[in-house]
């Protein structure tokens, strides 16, 4: 049955409108992204085909293009558009960061290193740069791969902080696997780094490890 055929208080659009975005389940989301079916299949119905053949909407948002358009529905305009969107979701996400504070603000943290790092394929370890009143200075990421205390290098992590002017940082790096659970080598590496930014008077705040779900933080765990 086509969705204009629905009742409207089922269909996507008008659910979104009445009951918010979270109200909307992934398949309904992605149909508004999708916009129209296929033959025989529904916006919702095509929606739900491409969230079991890629197995999750976090699979479908991390796939390269190639993978992509080999969907059926799916094509290279809506492969960038959905760039795009995201983009405009992270960009969005910095701009409230930065109008708050780390430390007044860790829920604004946490949702936009989710959206930086939790869609990546490979791991990669980035900082917060902080200015003495905790308000961001720069997100950037500094190194990518496997990450131990080989690959990540303390030096480097304390020449981009002086250079940029730093008060404090928030490490972080992310699990592909989506597990956020930080690693023996994680706990180590944080330390490392503890103390060599400890040299230049600036204070690590947190080490979040991004995964599926809520990000875990070392502060929390008492892992600082």
């Amino acid at each position: 049955m086509p969705i204009t055929d629905w009742p409207l208080a089922e269909r996507p659009r008008e659910k979104l409108i009445k009951q918010g975005a979270a109200a909307l389940s992934d398949a309904e989301l992605l149909a508004i992204f999708l916009r129209t079916g296929i033959p025989g299949r529904s916006a919702v119905d095509l929606a739900r085909d491409l969230l079991s053949g890629f197995g999750s909407l976090r699979a479908l948002v991390q796939a390269d293009m190639p993978d992509f358009c080999t969907h059926p529905g799916l094509g290279p305009a809506k492969y960038v558009q959905l760039q795009a969107v995201m983009e405009m979701a992270r960009r969005h996400l910095y701009e409230e960061l930065k109008r708050g504070t780390a430390l007044t603000s860790p829920g604004a943290v946490r949702q936009y290193l989710r959206s930086r790092m939790a869609h990546l394929p490979h791991e990669v370890f980035a900082c917060l740069f902080l200015d003495n009143q905790h308000r961001v200075i720069a997100f950037e990421e500094l190194f990518q791969g496997t990450l131990d205390s080989a690959s990540v290098y303390p030096r480097e992590v304390v020449k981009r902080a002086l250079a940029l002017n730093a008060a404090a940082v928030i490490l972080t790096h992310n699990h592909p696997s989506g597990v956020a659970e930080p690693s023996q080598a994680d706990q180590m590496l944080t330390r490392r780094l503890k103390e060599a930014l400890g040299l230049v008077d600036i204070r690590v705040l947190d080490h979040l490890v991004v995964g599926d779900g809520d990000p875990v933080s070392f502060a929390e765990r008492g892992l600082l």
